[in-house]
């Protein structure tokens, strides 16, 4: 096999973390989640956003920059496991019911959201 098929195989292969993280103010009592099949990815897309004033949370984007990142801290709330069946790959329906699920925990602890 070579190079290039191999590594297009790995990458085939990978599975990435994925769950549920928050973006959340130090100063306010709001928050902002999201759930995705790459965390890390999808975290440091946030970060990058967030910094270069495109996030598209316009609310959450406007509090970042008046008050700044010192002020937030963005934290994973729970990991998905894969299934042992390896012939899944569509999480999404997983990943909704596990953002309802911490939304309605967050809801119970009068915690806010960022406006959509």
């Amino acid at each position: 096999m070579d190079r290039k098929k191999e590594l297009k195989l790995k990458y085939k292969q990978m599975r990435p973390q994925m769950g549920i993280f928050i973006v959340r103010s130090k100063f306010s009592n709001k928050c902002f989640v999201e759930v995705t099949q790459n965390l890390e990815g999808r975290i440091n897309r946030t970060k990058f956003q967030l910094g270069a004033g495109i996030h598209p949370n316009r609310e959450l984007q406007k509090e970042w920059k008046d008050f700044c990142e010192a002020n937030f801290t963005i934290e994973i709330l729970e990991n998905l496991e894969y299934d042992k069946d390896e012939s899944k790959t569509d999480y999404t329906e997983d990943l909704a019911l596990l953002q309802m699920i911490w939304e309605e925990k967050m809801l119970k602890e009068n915690i806010e959201f960022y406006k959509k």
